[in-house]
C-alpha cells in the first residue's frame, strides 16, 4: 500500500517574500502626505514620490542620471567633421601621388596636369567635384581617390541600413542593381502607407525580397518606419550640427559618392517620407559634440542617434508634460539605452502607480494625477494624530472620541425607529416587540419591531476656517503646520463631528473656498496682500448658510490687513494698511458679531501692527487671540474647537 504524501508548511527563510509586492501601497500614500503636512505641494510631492523612488527604491531622477551621463560621453566622443577631414586626408594622398607621377614625365600633358592640380579651389568638395572627369596618371592615386567617394558613399548607406554591409562589398553591378531596386520597392512602400492604404501584404511581400537588408527584422510595416527614420533623423542631425562650410563640403562631397549611382534621388526621397511619418523625431536638433577623435559619417551619425534617443528618453523620464504618466516612458527603450535593471526599476514604478491607482489611492485631474479622497482621509487622520500626540497626557482622553458625532448623552427613554434615525437600536425593546408579536417560537423582525435609544440632541456648529496664504507663511516656514491644522480639523469635523459644517477659506490678496483636495494641493499666493475681509465675508456666507447652527470663526494668520475689496470686487493692496483696508475688515467683524458669531483669532510671529489690530478686533468682538508657537498651532485650533463644542452640549 502506497503511503500518502505529507506536506509541511511553515513561514519562508529565504529571504524577501517573493509574493510581496514591490513597494507597500501605504507607506508610498504616507511618504507623499508626510511631504505635504511638511509644507510641500502635492503635485510636487507625488512627482517626488515618482522621482525619487518609495522606501529610498531607485526613482525617475537616478535613471534620468544615467542617462544624462551617458549623453555627455557620447557628447565628448569625438568631433562630428571627420569625414570631411578624412576625404581631405585622402586628398592630399592622391594629389601628392599624382604629382610624384607627372614629375617623372616630360611631355606637355604632363605640364598641362600639373598646372590643372594646381589651379585646383582650397574646398576639398570642390576639388573633388573638379577631378569627377580628370585622367590620373598614377593608379594608385586613381584608387586613392576613389576611396573618398567609395568610402562615403558606402558609409551613408550603411549608417541608414544596417543590412548594407555585404552588398555594399560586393562589386557585382547584380547586387547595385538589387540595392537599387530594393530602395524603389521601399519608397513605393512608404508612398501607400503614408496614403492611409492597406500595406499588410505589401510589407509582407517587400520583407521576401528584401529581408537581408533588414537584420532587425520588423514585424510590421510601423517598424520598419520606426528603425529607417531614426537613423535617418540622426543623419539630418549630424548636418544640422555642422558649420555652414562644413555642411556645404559633406553635402557636395555625398552628392558625389551618391549621383552617379542615382542614389542621392532615392534617399532624399525616402528622407521625405520618413519625415512625413515621424515628424516628432527632432529633425531640427543641433549637437554640439566634441573630441580629439575625427568621426567618420557613421560613427558621427551613430553618436547622434544616441544622443536623440537620450534626450527622448529624458523627456519621458522628466514627467513635464501635463497630464504625464509612468505609462509614458517606453519601457523597451529604457531597457534598450540603460539595460535591464533601469527597465525593471521602471516597471515597478509603473506597477506602484497603477496600484496606487486601482486601490483607490490616485486619482487624475485635469493636470495629471492627485491624491484622491482615500488618501486624503488618510492624511488628515495622521494630521490629527500628530495634532493630538502634542496635547498634553492628562487632557489626551478627552479627544480621541469613540462615540458618534450626531448623539449625545442617552435619556433611558426609547422610541419608534423612523427613517433617518441615527440613534442607536435598543436591542432588547425591538427583540421584546418581536416576542410579543410572534409569541412563542423563531423570533424574525419586521421594521416595525425597531426602536432605536432617546438621546440629548448634541448643538452642531458651522465652522469657518480662515487660513492665511500669503508669502510670509511660506517664507517663515509657517506654510506645513498651517496645512496640518486645516486638514487635522476637517478629519475631526469628518469623523467625530459630522453633524458640523466646516468651511475651509484661504486668503491672500483674494479669499477662496477650499475644499481638502484643494488645501493639499494649494500653493503660495506670490502676490501681495492679506484680504482678511474678504475672508470674513466669505465666512459669513457660509455661516448664514447654516442658520440653526452656532457660528463659529477661526482667523490663522501671520500678518495684518493690508488688501479689501471695492465694491466692483478688485482688490486694493497698500503697505502700511490702508484705513480703509482696516474699516472694511472691522466692518466684516461687525457683520459676523451682530449675527452671533464666536471669531477666535491664533496669530503667528510678533508682528506688532498684527498684535495692536487682532487685540482691538477680539475686544469688539468679544473673541479670543491665541499666540501659539508654529508647531503648537494644531493643538491650539482643535482644542479650542473641541473646547467650544463640550461648551455647547454642556448648555
Amino acid at each position: 500500500m502506497t503511503r500518502p504524501n505529507r506536506y509541511r508548511y511553515g513561514a519562508w527563510r529565504g529571504g524577501p517574500d517573493p509574493l510581496a509586492p514591490p513597494y507597500d501601497v501605504r507607506a508610498a500614500v504616507d511618504q507623499v502626505g508626510a511631504e505635504v503636512l511638511a509644507g510641500g505641494s502635492l503635485r510636487e510631492a507625488l512627482r517626488n514620490l515618482l522621482r525619487r523612488g518609495p522606501d529610498g527604491g531607485r526613482g525617475l531622477d537616478d535613471l534620468a542620471a544615467r542617462a544624462r551621463r551617458m549623453r555627455r560621453e557620447a557628447m565628448r566622443r569625438g568631433n562630428l567633421d571627420g569625414t570631411v577631414t578624412r576625404a581631405q586626408a585622402l586628398l592630399d594622398q592622391a594629389l601628392a601621388a599624382e604629382r610624384e607621377e607627372l614629375a617623372r614625365r616630360t611631355d606637355d600633358a604632363a605640364r598641362f596636369s600639373e598646372t590643372r592640380l594646381d589651379s585646383l579651389p582650397r574646398s576639398t568638395a570642390r576639388a573633388v567635384e573638379e577631378l569627377s572627369d580628370y585622367q590620373w596618371a598614377s593608379e594608385e592615386a586613381r584608387r586613392t581617390y576613389q576611396q573618398i567617394l567609395d568610402g562615403l558613399r558606402d558609409e551613408v548607406l550603411e549608417q541608414r541600413f544596417a543590412g548594407l554591409r555585404e552588398a555594399l562589398g560586393n562589386p557585382d553591378p547584380a547586387a547595385q542593381r538589387r540595392l537599387a531596386e530594393m530602395l524603389g520597392d521601399l519608397n513605393d512602400l512608404l508612398d501607400r502607407h503614408a496614403r492611409g492604404e492597406d500595406t499588410t501584404d505589401t510589407f509582407a511581400e517587400f520583407m521576401r525580397r528584401h529581408g537581408e537588408f533588414f537584420p532587425e527584422k520588423p514585424g510590421s510595416v510601423e517598424e520598419l518606419i520606426d528603425a529607417l527614420a531614426r537613423r535617418a533623423a540622426a543623419g539630418e542631425r549630424l548636418m544640422r550640427s555642422l558649420s555652414p562650410q562644413q555642411q556645404e563640403e559633406l553635402s557636395r562631397l555625398m552628392a558625389q559618392a551618391l549621383g552617379n549611382a542615382g542614389l542621392a534621388d532615392q534617399l532624399a526621397r525616402l528622407t521625405a517620407n520618413l519625415r512625413t511619418l515621424r515628424p516628432d523625431l527632432g529633425w531640427e536638433r543641433r549637437a554640439q559634440v566634441r573630441g580629439q577623435q575625427g568621426l567618420g559619417y557613421g560613427e558621427a551619425a551613430g553618436a547622434l542617434a544616441e544622443i536623440g534617443d537620450l534626450d527622448e528618453l529624458l523627456d519621458q523620464l522628466g514627467q513635464e508634460h501635463p497630464g504625464a504618466t509612468l505609462d509614458d516612458i517606453d519601457v523597451e527603450a529604457v531597457e534598450r539605452i540603460l539595460g535591464r535593471g533601469a527597465a525593471g526599476d521602471v516597471r515597478r514604478l509603473q506597477e506602484l502607480e497603477r496600484e496606487l491607482r486601482r486601490q483607490g489611492w490616485l486619482g487624475r485631474g485635469t493636470d495629471g494625477l492627485t491624491l484622491s479622497p482615500k488618501a486624503l482621509r488618510r492624511l488628515g487622520g495622521t494630521a490629527l494624530r500628530r495634532v493630538f500626540a502634542s496635547l498634553e497626557t492628562g487632557r489626551r482622553g478627552q479627544h480621541d472620541l469613540r462615540d458618534a458625532g450626531a448623539a449625545g448623552e442617552t435619556t433611558g427613554a426609547s422610541r419608534p425607529w423612523e427613517y433617518g434615525d441615527e440613534q442607536p437600536i435598543d436591542v432588547v425593546r425591538t427583540v421584546a416587540n418581536a416576542v410579543r408579536r410572534t409569541g412563542a417560537g423563531p423570533v424574525s423582525l419586521t421594521v416595525d419591531d425597531f426602536e432605536v435609544v432617546e438621546t440629548e440632541r448634541r448643538a452642531s456648529a458651522a465652522v469657518a476656517l480662515c487660513v492665511d496664504l500669503s508669502y510670509s507663511m511660506v517664507a517663515e516656514d509657517r506654510w506645513g503646520p498651517m496645512k496640518q491644522t486645516a486638514l487635522a480639523l476637517s478629519h475631526l469635523v469628518a469623523t467625530k463631528f459630522p453633524q458640523d459644517a466646516l468651511q475651509i477659506i484661504g486668503f491672500g490678496r483674494y479669499a477662496m473656498r477650499l475644499t481638502t483636495e484643494e488645501l493639499a494641493s494649494v500653493d503660495p499666493d506670490y502676490v501681495q496682500g492679506t484680504n482678511l475681509q474678504h475672508a470674513l465675508q466669505l465666512a459669513g456666507r457660509h455661516l448664514r448658510k447654516h442658520s440653526g447652527s452656532e457660528p463659529v470663526v477661526l482667523v490663522v494668520t501671520d500678518g495684518e490687513p493690508t488688501a479689501h475689496l471695492e465694491e466692483d470686487g478688485e482688490a486694493v493692496f497698500f503697505w502700511p494698511p490702508l484705513s480703509e483696508t482696516i474699516q472694511a475688515t472691522v466692518a466684516e467683524v461687525d457683520n459676523l458679531t451682530r449675527y452671533g458669531a464666536t471669531l477666535n483669532l491664533f496669530m503667528l510671529g510678533e508682528d506688532e501692527g498684527l498684535r495692536r489690530f487682532v487685540d482691538a478686533v477680539a475686544r469688539r468682538c468679544g473673541g479670543r487671540v491665541f499666540t501659539p508657537d508654529t508647531e503648537d498651532l494644531g493643538s491650539y485650533v482643535v482644542n479650542d474647537y473641541i473646547r467650544a463644542r463640550r461648551g455647547r452640549v454642556s448648555r
